[in-house]
């Protein structure tokens, strides 16, 4: 059978097997005040699309930090934005501020599941693919049962489609950033590397090997000629990518240091830090 359709068919699967997963009941249903990390996407939805994004990360009447208070990079809330706006148009009760607090109902928890598939389908799982067919060695047999090995793995299906998150987008991007780097395209993996951070802070567990294969290859390539010139295309790719994604926080120095707080919550202690990272 020709590579493709074993692709095929192993993306096909992953779908169903996600989809199966996503059927099943999400962390904190039926369980208020809270109800847990399907309410906090859910109210970041509601917070984004009500509220200026100057109102995102700060603590006002209508936006409770001690609710679910917004509390990852830009990158998410505008995808928290998105969905909010195509949310709104099925149903404005879904997204309704201070109303839909705790909503839950079949339909909703539908267009909720389908927004994480949609996400795995553009970012996710089109980087894996790639990946495993270009970056890995050994037979096409062999890039197929990594791929399917990759596509299957338990802990990201549940943490996304059991329990509810949004970790294939962070884990996709970074990817992409990979693939990008293995192809020889520093610049654009930078960026894609940007874009994972912009999205969730847990990729700074990621950091270091990328900063240290760029560093490498640019002291490889001579300092003082062509590794010169690398190291400074991806340093301006890197800080025009964060300052597009952080744009609607950086005419104001406090609104900017307000999202860092928020990020990085060192103020409330190291073992929330430590937990919040982790989740």
């Amino acid at each position: 059978m020709p590579t493709w359709s074993l692709v095929s068919i192993c993306v096909l699967l992953c779908i169903v097997v996600r989809w199966g997963v996503s059927l099943n009941s999400y962390s904190g249903a039926g369980k208020p005040p809270m109800f847990g990390d399907y309410e906090a996407q859910r109210h970041w939805q509601e917070v984004t699309y009500n509220l200026p994004p100057q109102e995102w990360y700060f603590n006002t009447t209508d936006n409770d930090l001690n609710y679910w208070g917004l509390d990852y990079p830009p990158l998410t809330a505008y995808h928290s934005w998105i969905c909010a706006y195509i949310a709104k148009t099925i149903n404005p009760d879904w997204v309704e501020l201070h109303k839909s607090r705790g909503y839950e109902s079949p339909s909703h928890k539908l267009f909720m599941r389908a927004t994480v598939l949609v996400a795995d389908l553009l970012i996710y799982i089109p980087a894996v693919v790639l990946y495993c067919l270009y970056l890995t060695d050994g037979s096409s047999k062999k890039k197929v049962s990594t791929l399917l090995c990759f596509l299957l793995y338990p802990g990201l299906i549940l943490i996304d489609y059991g329990h509810f998150q949004y970790n294939g987008v962070s884990q996709g991007f970074a990817l992409w950033g990979v693939l990008a780097l293995g192809l020889g395209w520093d610049v654009s993996g930078s960026m894609a590397f940007s874009l994972a951070l912009n999205y969730k802070q847990m990729e700074l567990y990621h950091a270091l090997p990328f900063f240290c294969y760029l560093l490498g290859k640019c002291v490889k390539l001579g300092l003082m000629g062509k590794g010169l010139f690398l190291l400074v295309r991806i340093a301006v790719t890197v800080l025009v990518t964060f300052a597009l994604c952080w744009l609607p926080f950086l005419s104001d120095p406090h609104q900017a240091l307000q999202v860092v707080r928020r990020i990085f919550p060192v103020a409330r202690g190291l073992f929330e830090v430590r937990t919040f990272i982790s989740s």
